[in-house]
């Protein structure tokens, strides 16, 4: 019961930080902020499986990409660089505010969206490209679509290394469109003969013109909420080719009934799945590092972090 109680005072203390901002910090603070860490879901560590850094306006490198907008007041251009024989980087913008925006409600209220694309860049988008590095041959002259894309790590990654004949990168948010266009433009030079555009998608919306249209929809982390698992669904069902091989690569942690229940609603919708656990050696290496030894991640749960592969088929 102890233990009920502190979590809970500690999740009050989450959405206390969220709504005003920070004042100067006491001893207790920093003793309750350790228990936050803890307890707190927002991904603030991740399997570290691509290299990235901070970049500075004045920095040489980010003059080097010719960006169409420097930073704005409380957003980060981070440079991440791929682990391949060119060591490519992928410049991207994203925000890094550390308490809550008003707009950003009135937005989800008005699209009836969430807002988890803007808060951080998740750890599954990150194993999501990470894997797209091992499987160039998958992606090669397909037409690809990213769904719930938040930043665009994973559609950016398959635009400049996996020769895609085209690349479309796509959020229901639109201050993440807007966020995912800048870095369609900043990393315009790598992405060869691809062709790539930002998109914004709602899973509950017809989407006519882009249906039976793609052979490889990826996705991560997008069977939080069980009030969007139909839409989800419905649109990788309408936007997959019919004609040919075609599927939907999904990665997401199991998240108690999160996962089962969204299967479920792939299996009555007369779509077939598989479900892999171990997928990338390295992955997997790095998640019983976390379980068994290494505290840097202090709030690491197999159930709520670590990614499982599900691909999807008609």
């Amino acid at each position: 019961m102890e233990n009920s109680r502190k979590a809970s005072s500690l999740r009050w203390r989450i959405l206390r930080q969220a709504l005003i901002p920070s004042t100067p910090s006491t001893n207790s603070d920093e003793q309750s902020e350790t228990g936050i860490k803890s307890i707190s879901r927002k991904a603030n560590q991740g399997f570290s499986l691509i290299p990235f850094h901070l970049v500075d306006n004045g920095q040489p490198e980010l003059e080097q990409v010719k960006p169409t907008s420097l930073l704005k007041p409380r957003e980060a251009c981070v440079c991440y660089t791929l682990p391949n024989h060119n060591a490519t980087p992928l410049f991207l913008y994203q925000r890094v505010d550390t308490c809550a925006n008003l707009d950003d409600f009135k937005i989800c209220n008005t699209y009836d969206i969430d807002n988890t694309g803007l808060v951080c860049s998740w750890p599954s988008e990150e194993v999501l490209a990470y894997y797209c590095l091992s499987q160039l041959d998958l992606f090669r002259s397909k037409r690809v679509i990213e769904l719930g894309s938040g930043y665009g790590l994973a559609g950016l990654l398959i635009a400049a290394v996996t020769e895609a004949s085209e690349v479309v990168i796509s959020d229901g948010n639109p201050q993440v469109v807007d966020y995912i266009q800048r870095n369609i433009n900043v990393n315009s030079s790598v992405f060869g003969g691809t062709k790539v555009t930002s998109m914004m998608l709602h899973w509950n919306q017809e989407a006519l013109d882009i249906s039976n249209r793609f052979d490889i929809i990826v996705a991560s982390d997008c069977t939080f909420f069980k009030e969007f698992h139909k839409g989800l669904v419905q649109t990788i069902k309408c936007l997959l080719k019919k004609e040919g091989p075609s599927e939907a690569i999904l990665f997401g942690p199991k998240r108690g009934k999160s996962l089962d229940e969204f299967l479920t609603e792939v299996k009555e919708s007369g779509l077939q799945f598989t479900i892999d656990e171990v997928y990338d050696t390295e992955v997997w290496r790095r998640h019983e590092r976390f379980i068994n030894s290494d505290a840097s991640w202090p709030n690491y749960e197999k159930d709520h972090c670590y990614p499982l592969l599900v691909r999807i088929t008609l």
